[in-house]
């Protein structure tokens, strides 16, 4: 329901190196499976995986909601005039469709679509988004209780605060959590 929605102006790849600056960053690693290890590499960690798999559901799973991608190239110069359009109504079997040139500004003759499905989630599927209900807002304030106790790691992100967030507002979560911590990013 937000009125404008904008892009920062080199993208979040650019914002996010920014944030990054001095870190060491390493991908495609299972924090979980090596965490005795990488524990041992930094005074601060930054989780941004599900809360629940980090307490290895000591106290029960959390729901999630799961997505299934189809992207597609399209022969047009422009399909939707924005990066990303919302579909709410019953009728469309999508949720969202994204215009990946919309991002970086292209002027290419063509464009890439994704189109996002809504799909369940197992624990064996990618969690992206949390069930806000009752029952899981109370699962989730025990595990909140648990990481308020930790002093070296911080919980962020939408899997780890368990929130709902548009890019904005976690953005600016992550930025209060750097100023909480004393180490923000100018």
């Amino acid at each position: 329901n937000d009125r404008y929605q904008g892009i920062p102006k080199e993208g979040y790849t650019a914002l996010a190196e920014c944030l990054l600056d001095g870190i060491e960053v390493r991908l495609d690693t299972d924090y979980l499976r090596e965490r005795a290890q990488l524990n041992t590499l930094a005074e601060k960690i930054i989780f941004t995986g599900p809360i629940d798999a980090y307490y290895d559901y000591s106290l029960g799973h959390l729901a999630y909601r799961s997505l299934r991608f189809e992207t597609e190239r399209l022969e047009e110069a422009n399909h939707q005039g924005c990066s990303v359009m919302n579909y709410t109504d019953e009728k469309t079997p999508y949720t969202r469709v994204i215009e990946h040139k919309h991002f970086a500004f292209g002027d290419q003759k063509h464009t890439f679509i994704t189109r996002e499905y809504p799909m369940e989630w197992t624990p064996e599927a990618e969690p992206y988004y949390p069930v806000n209900d009752a029952a899981n807002q109370r699962l989730f304030s025990e595990y909140r209780a648990m990481a308020q106790a930790e002093n070296r790691v911080l919980f962020g992100g939408r899997l780890g605060e368990y929130a709902y967030y548009d890019m904005d507002a976690v953005i600016l979560s992550a930025l209060e959590a750097a100023d909480r911590e004393q180490q923000i990013c100018v």
